[in-house]
């Protein structure tokens, strides 16, 4: 279902922007205000014309009902996942309901019902879960990392929270010229190709850029700096927890595993045991960019 460039909902006025990020177009459906709240998605506005991927209506409503099936908590954050036949996902911030997430079975139309509280935040997950579920299946993957670009090339660097991906991102920034920042915390990759996205951790980084990507590090913290290169069931492992997808979905599963696997037998993936310095930094680039 293709929508219109505006409309008038309960007397107010809407309109319909068009974004592309990975290659992958997307549509919004909303009032004014939700687009001034979405600067970060700018970079990435195309005009409209070919068929979007996914399709989400932005505005106000009641609560639908769902059965919960599952729920993910961290840093005050929860996601409540269930059905209602369709998938639905609720957004929960410090206690307060922010909106819920009502998608068809395809993931290529949604709605986000606002409730007032935390919009942006809505807004900017409810767009990621359905970018993640919506190409899936289509050589794509959203990773919680962090990526610089170096002569050329994108270098991606996971650990689970708190392993320091931000700051050896920084120290790259910091002690290896040449050396910039393409995404903090959401970068989209895309049959081996890393991609800037419209989302980012801490550091607001919202470039449309694309690169190659040289080599994947899995961060964990030591009293030492060490470098290892992985390979086979390691750098598949290494994959799978920095990767955003609900598995339960078997099309969405099945696309998630082609893609962990085609990434682990096709881009070198190194494990960094290291402490947050320069000597940890000029390590990790002198090994994996030789």
């Amino acid at each position: 279902m293709y929508l219109k460039k505006s409309s008038i909902f309960a007397g107010i006025m809407r309109a319909t922007k068009y974004y592309k990020v990975a290659g992958h177009g997307f549509c919004v459906e909303a009032e004014a205000d939700c687009f001034d709240l979405m600067q970060n998605y700018e970079p990435f506005r195309v005009e409209g014309g070919e068929k979007p991927l996914f399709s989400l209506t932005i505005g106000q409503g009641e609560k639908p009902a769902y059965a919960e099936e599952m729920r993910q908590e961290e840093e005050g954050q929860t996601i409540v996942c269930g059905t209602a036949p369709e998938p639905v996902f609720e957004y929960i911030w410090e206690g307060k309901t922010a909106g819920w997430l009502v998608c068809q079975a395809d993931y290529s139309e949604a709605r986000l019902i606002l409730t007032g509280n935390h919009t942006k935040l809505a807004i900017d997950n409810a767009l990621m879960v359905l970018f993640a579920l919506a190409t899936a299946d289509k050589g794509t993957v959203l990773f919680h990392a962090a990526v610089v670009s170096y002569e050329g090339r994108g270098y991606m660097f996971l650990g689970p929270s708190g392993t320091g991906k931000s700051t050896h991102a920084r120290l790259w920034l910091q002690n290896i010229e040449g050396t910039e920042l393409v995404n903090d915390d959401n970068p989209v990759v895309r049959n081996g190709v890393v991609y800037g996205s419209p989302w980012s951790g801490k550091t607001p980084c919202y470039r449309n850029v694309s690169y190659q990507l040289g080599a994947i590090v899995l961060l964990s913290q030591a009293p030492y700096n060490k470098i290892t290169r992985l390979g086979g069931l390691q750098a598949y492992a290494a994959l799978v927890p920095s990767i955003s997808g609900m598995r339960w979905d078997a099309r969405i599963a099945d696309g998630l595993h082609q893609s962990e696997n085609q990434l682990a037998s096709s881009v070198p993936v190194w494990h960094l045991e290291c402490l947050p310095n320069k000597k940890a930094a000029t390590l990790c680039q002198t090994t994996i960019t030789s």
